[in-house]
């Protein structure tokens, strides 16, 4: 009897244990991010088991009843690559696990428009593309989009006034004019607004900023000679229902960036709101003059995207700005704009924008887009004024059409400029105020097997001022595997000039402007050719680099010389030939720890070659560098960015042989360090300091503004052959001029910022 009742006292105590440890299974939870921000939707699995769920809005998840055991867990979502992580459970255990998909996104399939104007997968493109997200831009948080640009390869925003910090965009060395700017794949920004247009605009509704450099002619026309910047804002459905980013830097920068979505009936819209203000008189170089130009800034954006049958496209987008910005002597105000007696450079600037883009009611797809812009410029340079208007509308109907291993695109487009100022270059040289620009275009991408693509195309064009103009195109895509891709493109290109849109050494009037012969349109020949390598590991280490060869010949190219006469600028075609070739190489990396690295080098030659003699290109470097280092501390929720670039010497516009500035400037670099705390749902905080090396363009230099005593060269004396002489009130015989810059002239500052998004 004993017996009996012992084996059942064990049997009842096996029992009790077996359901004690039944009870206890383990769960799992976590969180799941890339680039800092929560991903939705991602499945999270064990394998060899039917356990899986998925994250909610905020990237949270949450996986229970697990068993105590060995698990290999896997993250998985569209647009990532697999991510798995081996794990212990105890019984009993709430084990936290966290996944990072940062280094697992499939850029390669990132969806891009720019290189054959219709979407694509980047891998897919014959054309290589560049992408960059807003991730990328706020590593070193900007004010404009202008000012972001700094970090890209390649790219350089290129100051051209110490005083009112007007500017544009250099691509591999080609100047602003040769650069396209679009938002949405429209040609919104032209040559008289670039920098105008590229401020401005709200950087929390860029989805991503898609770069290809060279000619894009046969696509785009004229202007998308050295390269174009496509700005691709967000599609309304997919932002943020709202959003803020604003932060201000102890130098007194204020810059606001807001962003909300509001869906009414079918339509749903995004409106955004940028504002910035600088309004902080600072001399640190003691001149007399700002050292950084003042802005009173305000831009608001609207984009509607329209809910029809089978999908089909509908999106209308407006833009409208407002800019006051001025540079000059520090006791300027407004009361002396236009007049000579305290210098002042005083820009008004009011323009607005609409951007439209129609898919037509029938099975094929046939798309309508268009576009208009109206740009109003008040500006007076001292007693100079330049008072500008110009309105450009464009349209463009295009049929996308497969046939077999053939993918046709063929459009139709027309383009109209109207231009007029107060200057008497622009009546001599462009009489006509209205220019028509009808053109047709035909693209035929040919697949010639899985691994081999092929494109051609040509465009025609018909210029009211300078007649038939062709641009022809061809492209050649090798994709070795999934991991290495080869392209070679070869293309011409060509730009219609009106020089008083692009220089703004022209409207200072600190120089007379001679125009030698009537100007005729550039034309070029380019060919790039292009490797990318892409190498990922289980572990979520990540390689890549992409390399690039180009060169650039160019035809009846416009040159400003400011050599010839110190006080002139006299523009003419080159009587020869102009050259831009070089290297560029981008290399990123990615660990499983946190860090990621991001290298990109450049090196060109861009000289101009005439009677023999080679010349080097003003205001333009041999070589150029830029880098991100990233970390991120998961324990802390702290983000550490590391950001820079650098440049070689470039050659710097003298005013004659006594100028005691320097001819080139030094190797000179900007770097800034940001941290960023996310442990808040839905807040951000940041700071940092920008300019770590406090560098200005004046360091070495005894001044930088010629003439910053004398801006209206009233104690200026000229020989009997027009030439400065050398006094004792001006030594070394130079004349006012503001034109001797190469960098931006702020020093070292802090930031501190805040952003905010409700999903």
């Amino acid at each position: 009897m004993k017996t009996l009742f012992m084996w059942a006292f064990i049997a009842i105590l096996l029992l009790i244990c077996s359901l004690s440890v039944v009870a206890q299974t383990a769960s799992i939870r976590g969180r799941v991010i890339s680039e800092g921000d929560p991903v939705p939707l991602v499945n999270i699995s064990l394998a060899s088991t039917g356990l899986v769920t998925s994250t909610d809005s905020a990237g949270f998840y949450e996986l229970t009843g697990v068993q105590a055991g060995s698990y290999k867990v896997q993250a998985s979502a569209v647009g990532f690559k697999k991510m798995a992580k081996m794990t212990f459970l105890k019984a009993g255990e709430s084990l936290r696990l966290d996944f990072d998909l940062s280094n697992f996104q499939n850029d390669l399939n990132e969806v891009v428009v720019t290189g054959t104007l219709k979407e694509v997968n980047r891998l897919e493109s014959p054309v290589p593309v560049e992408v960059y997200t807003p991730a990328f831009f706020r590593k070193n948080p900007t004010p404009s989009i202008f000012d972001a640009l700094q970090n890209v390869n390649g790219v350089r925003p290129q100051l051209n006034c110490n005083i009112c910090n007007t500017g544009d965009i250099h691509i591999n060395g080609l100047e602003g004019p040769y650069t396209m700017i679009l938002i949405d794949g429209m040609p919104i920004v032209s040559s008289l607004s670039t920098v105008y247009g590229l401020s401005g605009i709200p950087n929390s509704l860029v989805e991503q900023i898609e770069i290809v450099k060279g000619p894009a002619s046969s696509l785009y026309g004229s202007e998308a000679v050295g390269g174009l910047i496509n700005i691709i804002t967000k599609k309304p459905q997919n932002a943020p229902l709202f959003s803020a980013d604003i932060f201000g830097t102890t130098y007194a920068e204020f810059n606001a960036d807001l962003g909300l979505k509001t869906k009414v009936g079918k339509a749903t819209a995004l409106t955004g709101v940028n504002y910035y203000k600088f309004g902080n008189v600072v001399d640190h170089n003691h001149d007399h003059f700002t050292d950084v130009t003042l802005q009173d800034r305000i831009s608001v954006f609207q984009k509607w995207n329209l809910q029809r049958k089978e999908n089909r496209l509908f999106t209308l987008a407006g833009r409208y700005l407002y800019e006051d910005r001025w540079g000059g002597e520090t006791n300027w105000n407004k009361s002396y704009r236009g007049g000579d007696q305290v210098y002042g450079e005083s820009i008004y600037t009011k323009r607005w924008e609409l951007i439209g883009n129609y898919q037509l009611p029938v099975k094929e797809k046939i798309f309508f887009a268009f576009s208009y812009n109206n740009h109003d410029q008040d500006s007076r340079y001292g007693d100079k004024s330049y008072i500008a208007t110009q309105k450009v509308g464009f349209g463009q109907l295009t049929w996308d059409k497969k046939i077999k291993a053939h993918d046709f695109l063929i459009g139709t487009a027309l383009r109209y400029t109207y231009y007029d100022d107060n200057t008497a270059a622009t009546e001599l040289n462009n009489p006509a105020k209205n220019i028509w620009l009808p053109g047709i275009f035909v693209q035929d991408e040919i697949s010639l097997s899985p691994n081999h693509t092929v494109l051609a195309g040509i465009r025609y064009d018909y210029n009211s001022l300078h007649g038939n103009i062709m641009t022809p195109r061809a492209a050649y895509k090798w994709k070795l595997n999934e991991q290495n891709i080869l392209r070679l493109n070869a293309g011409t290109g060509f730009r219609v000039v009106n020089i008083f849109t692009e220089d703004h050494a022209a409207l200072t009037g600190a120089r007379e402007v001679v125009i030698a012969t009537k100007l005729k349109p550039e034309k070029t020949y380019n060919v790039n050719l292009n490797f990318l390598r892409k190498m990922y590991a289980n572990d979520g280490t990540y390689f890549g680099i992409e390399t690039s060869a180009f060169y650039t010949y160019f035809n009846n190219r416009i040159i400003g010389d400011f050599d010839t006469d110190p006080n002139k600028i006299i523009y003419d075609n080159l009587d020869g030939y102009a050259v831009s070739k070089g290297l560029t190489a981008n290399f990123d990396m990615a660990l499983n720890n946190g860090l990621k690295l991001v290298i990109g080098a450049t090196y060109q030659d861009v000289a101009t070659f005439e009677h023999g003699i080679k010349k080097q290109q003003i205001l333009t470097e041999k070589f150029s560098g830029n880098w991100a280092v990233s970390y991120r501390l998961k324990a802390l929720d702290l983000g550490i960015d590391y950001t820079g670039n650098l440049y070689s010497p470039m050659r710097l516009p003298l005013l004659g042989p006594l100028d005691p500035r320097k001819e080139f400037s030094p190797v000179w670099s900007i770097q800034n360090i940001q941290f960023t705390y996310t442990g808040f749902e839905c807040f951000e905080l940041y700071a940092g300091i920008k300019n770590l090396l406090n560098w200005t363009p004046n360091r070495g230099n005894p001044f930088i503004i010629a003439g910053s005593n004398d801006p209206f060269d009233k104690q200026v004396i000229y020989d009997e052959y027009g030439k400065v002489k050398p006094t004792e009130n001006n030594p070394y015989g130079l004349t006012f001029d503001p034109n001797y810059v190469f960098g931006p002239n702020q020093n070292i500052r802090g930031f501190f910022g805040i952003r905010y998004t409700i999903k």
